[in-house]
């Protein structure tokens, strides 16, 4: 959600100089010029999504899935004023069934049920499974409904589940690539406004893949937090924090660093060992992040090119933080100024 509203705002300040020059202005201006640019964008992806639908081939439909259910808030899935049209949940069904073994469009139609009311996750969670036995983070949305129901039997069963997971993974690159991909193969069929270059096209989608490719981690922090005093669940999730240490996301990384250090004593060599990796990570992050926007306008475009080729090459998000601080010959690790 957070990342979403960042969107909104990058998106208000590309478009907003158009907006203002017709607006008095005042603070009431630049609220009305950031609502309808608000508006123009919702509008925009219920179009797109309709012509990714016409398109009718699987990375179309689970793009079309995305761009509907950011378009409509979650929820339902279903637009003002789009009548009796597919739901997001509907479409990344279609794109599934379309390729059944693709784990990132499997992940994506999970996410989606996951938050659409009254979407039985059951099925969906036992096909992304199947589909990808080894990814621990398969048993997410299994847990978060255990955990409602307080069915801590149910809890400890799906922790050890998860723990024997050999990876952590949410298809971030993946799916952002693909989504990415999509709107440029249908680039001369789009709607004009927010998807007319490279640069446009991954910003957008990295803004609406982040309010969705991403799982509440709240349920799995909550359960191994209760695991003081529980030596076999405190094992699991301690095993389960090191699997997602080595996750695919940044985030799932951050997530497994705060798992394992309220598992470990404060003071503890261990810990201060973790907090040391965290500042690292989120260091390569920030300063890879600073190349996305560089001080000559024009070459926004190739370096979101550039992100986008070590993403389809690199499945781990922190892997390509590294790949762009080598091309622009910068070091891998804070210096001794900056820890």
């Amino acid at each position: 959600m957070v990342k979403r509203c960042l969107l909104l705002l990058a998106l208000v300040a590309t478009h907003c100089a158009v907006a203002s020059s017709a607006a008095a202005p005042g603070a009431t201006a630049a609220v009305a010029g950031s609502h309808a640019v608000a508006e123009k964008y919702r509008i925009w992806r219920i179009a797109a999504a309709q012509t990714l639908v016409a398109r009718a081939d699987a990375n179309s439909l689970a793009t079309a899935a995305a761009l509907r259910y950011a378009a409509s808030g979650g929820g339902t899935g279903k637009t003002a004023g789009a009548g009796p049209k597919p739901s997001a949940v509907e479409l990344a069904a279609r794109a599934s069934e379309l390729q059944p073994q693709n784990a990132s469009i499997g992940w994506l139609h999970l996410q989606l049920c996951s938050g659409t009311p009254n979407c039985d996750i059951r099925d969906v969670a036992t096909v992304m499974r199947w589909v990808d036995a080894d990814n621990g983070a398969a048993w997410l949305q299994t847990l978060a409904a255990a955990q409602r129901d307080r069915d801590q039997t149910e809890v400890d069963r799906i922790l050890a589940d998860m723990a024997r997971g050999a990876r952590f993974d949410l298809y971030w690159n993946r799916l952002v690539v693909l989504m990415v991909d999509a709107l440029g193969a249908a680039r001369g069929e789009l709607p004009g406004g927010f998807a007319g270059s490279d640069s446009a096209r991954l910003t957008s989608i990295t803004g609406i893949a982040s309010g969705e490719v991403i799982p509440a981690f709240a349920p799995l922090v909550e359960a191994c937090r209760d695991s003081n005093g529980v030596p076999e669940r405190h094992e699991l999730c301690l095993r389960l924090s090191k699997t997602m240490q080595r996750g695919d996301t940044i985030v799932t990384q951050l997530a497994g660093f705060s798992i394992e250090r309220h598992l470990l004593p404060p003071d503890s060599k261990e810990a201060r060992a973790i907090s040391e990796r965290k500042h690292v990570l989120e260091w390569r992050q920030t300063e890879a992040a600073k190349f996305d926007t560089p001080l000559l306008p024009w070459m926004r475009n190739a370096r979101a090119r550039s992100r986008l080729a070590h993403m389809r090459a690199m499945p781990r998000e922190e892997d390509v933080c590294i790949a762009i601080l080598r091309e622009h010959r910068m070091a891998l690790e804070p210096s001794e100024d900056h820890r």
